[in-house]
């Protein structure tokens, strides 16, 4: 592939970390963000001590504090900031986007407000350019170590998905497509919120059957849900579903997992997102996904038990009591499809 330019707007570990794989691959990459000492880090240290310390960035990777500067000829442009202000910043980045720019978000999260996804905002905001989406089992900091990872592009446009394929694609680092960007989207933030499910049960001391239990069934939620909305369920069974949820629910690493570890070990929940200092997605996607599965009726006890712990301050004893007590059901949906 011929060098291209790549912007990445959003200094935190996985916008760093994919900044850093392009610009291995021997292209031109521009870090964007707003913090001028975050910034002088890079070019000083050659690191991003705040989101990634002790991981060395590659020379070619640029910080960058104009916005204009860092775009106006970009060939790609990934998003990296949390979903919050995902709007502000795309939407002060399209006046200044060449006709030919690709768009593509790094960011697991739903909108508080409309309940549109990361991708479904781009194609709102810059509805002449091709949009993608990033999501898989990747936790920033062993992409960043070189240990080996894989990924999944999603787009519409089979040209973006091949593209980014090849930008992004190298030794330590794989990258899938899939067509079904609502599904892989829509995957990326659910699991979040299970995340916090499984980090909190751990905290109390819950056996290794129980948290099996709790993935599994996380698996059979959050597809029910993403399928009444759209999407193919199919990509559950892929890297951006089943293989993010094993990840996210497993390791110490992910920010959605401490955030439910530390509340499990008697936090509050602002203790326990001051403790981690990054956002954690899920917390405001729980809310969302509450609100939505009322709406449409889906059966959501993992949800409903989340929610009435964080929001409600209700007993864990007493909600995990209930999730035991509840409706009886099948072990796998979707298999009534072609029998």
């Amino acid at each position: 592939m011929t060098s291209s330019k790549v912007t990445v707007l959003g200094g935190g570990s996985f916008g760093t970390a994919v900044a850093n794989i392009a610009a291995l691959n021997h292209h031109p990459v521009t870090l964007w963000m707003r913090s001028e000492k975050q910034a002088d880090d890079i070019l000083q240290n050659r690191q991003n001590s705040r989101y990634l310390p002790g991981y060395r960035l590659v020379d070619n990777l640029t910080p960058s504090l104009d916005l204009e500067s860092a775009v106006r000829d970009a060939h790609y442009v990934f998003v990296a900031v949390p979903s919050k202000a995902f709007r502000a910043v795309v939407e002060e980045t399209v006046q200044y986007l060449p006709a030919n720019a690709r768009l593509i978000s790094l960011t697991k999260g739903i909108e508080p407000t409309s309940f549109k996804l990361m991708s479904q905002i781009l194609h709102d905001l810059a509805p002449k350019h091709d949009v993608g989406v990033i999501s898989g089992p990747n936790l920033a900091k062993e992409i960043a170590d070189n240990q080996i990872s894989a990924t999944v592009i999603a787009s519409y446009s089979q040209a973006l998905r091949q593209e980014v394929q090849q930008l992004l694609s190298c030794p330590s680092f794989r990258v899938y497509g899939n067509p079904d960007i609502y599904g892989v989207e829509m995957a990326g933030a659910l699991k979040n919120i299970y995340a916090i499910i499984t980090g909190l049960a751990v905290a109390l001391g819950m056996a290794e059957n129980t948290r099996a239990a709790i993935i599994t069934r996380s698996l059979a939620e959050m597809s029910r849900f993403a399928v009444r909305l759209g999407a193919n369920p199919m990509t559950f069974l892929g890297l951006a579903g089943v293989g993010d949820l094993i990840v996210t629910c497993s390791s110490q690493l992910s920010r959605n997992y401490r955030v439910g570890y530390y509340i499990g070990e008697g936090m509050t929940l602002k203790q326990a997102i001051k403790k981690i200092g990054e956002t954690a997605e899920g917390i405001n996607t729980l809310r969302m996904v509450n609100e939505k599965a009322d709406e449409l009726g889906v059966y959501m006890p993992l949800v409903k038990g989340l929610y009435a712990i964080i929001y409600q301050d209700m007993p864990v004893k007493e909600i995990a009591s209930r999730l035991m007590s509840g409706d009886l059901a099948e072990d796998v949906e979707f298999m009534s499809v072609g029998m």
